[in-house]
């Protein structure tokens, strides 16, 4: 099996990554673990790229927020944070600032999938199945789902 000429290092197939969109340090430990050769060198060019902020927990944590909070409720969004090894307290303070926008990005997604009350059961169940897999809390799409012929579009 013949080898390609140029085999970028873990730091610049990192930076590729990071040119992509913010990666977590381990996610990127995740991603180029398989590529490394000699142990530690991993490691070593991860914290080289932290102690330059090409990695940075906080900004990554920020992009998820900005990419999902239009679309997924406070579940959802925690989840895909911890999938990407993203923990602490600036996890769980980012996730008490949405929580107090979750009624309202649930009725943006519900207005944009449903804009109408339910018909029937059938037609409840769907919303309600809806909007729970984007990750919205129970009392949420309850309050949504359960009100929506009165809810108000400048709530």
């Amino acid at each position: 099996m013949n080898k390609p000429a140029f085999l970028p290092s873990l730091k610049g197939r990192a930076l590729r990554l990071l040119s992509q969109r913010e990666h977590s340090r381990s996610e990127l430990e995740r991603k180029l673990a398989p590529h490394e050769e000699v142990p530690g060198e991993l490691a070593r060019a991860l914290d080289e790229l932290q102690k330059r902020d090409f990695i940075n927990d906080d900004r990554a944590i920020e992009s998820v927020l900005h990419r999902r909070a239009g679309k997924w409720g406070n579940a959802r969004i925690r989840q895909e944070l911890q999938a990407k090894g993203l923990g602490g307290e600036a996890v769980v303070q980012a996730l008490a600032e949405l929580r107090e926008t979750e009624f309202s990005r649930a009725q943006a997604v519900w207005r944009k999938k449903f804009d109408a009350p339910p018909a029937d059961q059938s037609e409840r169940g769907k919303q309600v199945r809806f909007l729970l897999t984007r990750g919205f809390s129970a009392e949420v799409v309850h309050q949504i789902v359960q009100g929506a012929g009165e809810l108000d579009p400048s709530d």
